[in-house]
């Protein structure tokens, strides 16, 4: 069996009560903790203890050690697959005391004829609390799953044994109106919830075509609330989605990728024309984000992000090997001055397409065009909107439909008329 780290935990002030939070991070699931698979050493179904097994298979709720759990029903996420989960509350006087340990055992069940089970396991240490604690420890958790119907068989104990157990099914379906969407977890398939933000995109077959894409993708990796201190898990699964989008396109063959911050007006990382995006080398670059602050330089300077943005967009355009299309994305940018019009005209006709992949989630409180959006309706760009995770993949194939067509004008416009020789 595949050992598992403890994972601490941290006492939190939460409107009047007091979370117990799990420090673990996920992707695509904001504010849910992974769990770790259980597997024997030889790959095959994992050891579980009798008194687990006991448990799971009475399928009779028990509360000896007291807990109510509420299923999080699978919802999909932009990285195209859904993620499902729990949440927890357990009255803080239950584990009041020494330290403790909560064990976390589950497994989940296909309800397809034939499917085996999947265990998984997560250990909780618990620090030492007051015999008098008021309030409650909230627990969360998550799994990923393919379309389908499944048994969900859950329990927690501590070390004194005692057991919270709890019983749920689970359905993960497309609408009939997103049924093209190609999901990127098969149907009846469990997995466990990526605990890395950047985790290494697998590689992909390139179409053998006549004329290869080549695509610029402009990144603003910056949260919602343009006034948040920090990055939220939920925008930065969004950003790294859109990437990973293109990446997955067959037939774009070559990827640049310029990833950025406009409040702190900095380029993080730039990638060029290279065969697979370096989603880890994204990563590592916006650790050095540090929204909140401001440089004294740029404060003194008055519309400096305006001027950031106009330089940065100029510099891309005027690069002497241009791509096949140049796409922006990230959450809208209000700034006080839009980038202007002759800023943009200076770098002369644009003969490739240029699109703006808005990620705004709650569209209908912010209707106004931001200022990317501005700059890229100048350029004669297309925007879209990203909400939900069907915008995201309506918006890549369209977009790539489209610059596979100006592509093919393109060459069509520059080829030689053929010579005709009468006899």
């Amino acid at each position: 069996m595949r050992s598992t780290r403890h994972n601490r935990c941290r006492l939190t002030p939460l409107g009047g009560a007091v979370a117990l939070l799990l420090a673990a991070a996920v992707v695509g699931a904001p504010g849910l903790a992974g769990q770790s698979l259980l597997r024997s050493a030889q790959g095959g179904p994992p050891s579980i203890v009798g008194a687990d097994m006991a448990v799971f298979e009475a399928r009779d709720p028990r509360t000896d050690l007291p807990c109510l759990v509420d299923p999080v029903k699978p919802l999909l996420g932009f990285d195209l697959r859904f993620h499902a989960g729990y949440e927890i509350r357990v009255p803080l006087k239950e584990l009041a005391g020494v330290e403790n340990l909560l064990t976390i055992v589950f497994r989940v069940t296909p309800e397809k004829e034939g499917e085996s089970p999947v265990y998984f396991q997560q250990r909780i240490h618990v620090p030492q609390i007051e015999e008098d604690a008021k309030g409650d420890a909230y627990l969360q958790g998550s799994f990923d799953l393919g379309e389908g119907r499944y048994k969900i068989d859950w329990l927690m104990r501590d070390r004194l044994e005692r057991v919270c157990s709890q019983y749920w099914d689970a359905e993960a379906k497309l609408p009939e109106r997103d049924s093209q969407l190609e999901l990127t977890l098969a149907a009846g398939r469990i997995e466990a919830s990526e605990r890395e933000s950047f985790p290494e995109e697998p590689p992909v077959e390139r179409a053998e075509v006549d004329s290869p894409l080549d695509v610029k993708v402009m990144v603003n990796f910056a949260p919602q609330n343009a006034l948040s201190a920090a990055l939220r898990p939920v925008d930065t699964a969004a950003l790294v989605s859109i990437l990973r989008q293109f990446q997955r396109e067959p037939r774009i063959h070559r990827f640049s990728v310029v990833a950025f911050n406009l409040q702190q007006q900095k380029v993080l990382y730039r990638q060029e024309s290279a065969g697979n995006i370096d989603i880890p080398a994204i990563g590592k670059a916006l650790e050095s984000l540090q929204l909140g602050t401001v440089d004294m330089a740029a404060l003194q300077e008055k519309h400096s992000e305006t001027e950031f943005l106009s330089n940065l967009i100029r510099t891309e355009l005027a690069i002497e090997s241009p791509p096949d299309a140049l796409v922006f994305a990230g959450p809208k940018a209000m700034l006080e001055r839009n980038v202007p019009a002759e800023d943009l005209k200076t770098v002369g006709p644009i003969e490739y397409p240029v699109f703006y992949m808005n990620y705004n989630l709650n569209p209908q409180n912010n209707p106004w065009r931001d200022s990317i959006g501005n700059a890229v309706r100048i350029l004669k760009g297309i925007e879209y909107t990203i909400s939900r995770p069907k915008d995201l993949w309506n918006a890549v194939t369209e977009i790539v439909s489209k610059v596979v067509q100006s592509k093919s004008e393109k060459k069509s416009a520059t080829a030689k008329p053929a010579v005709q020789i009468g006899l």
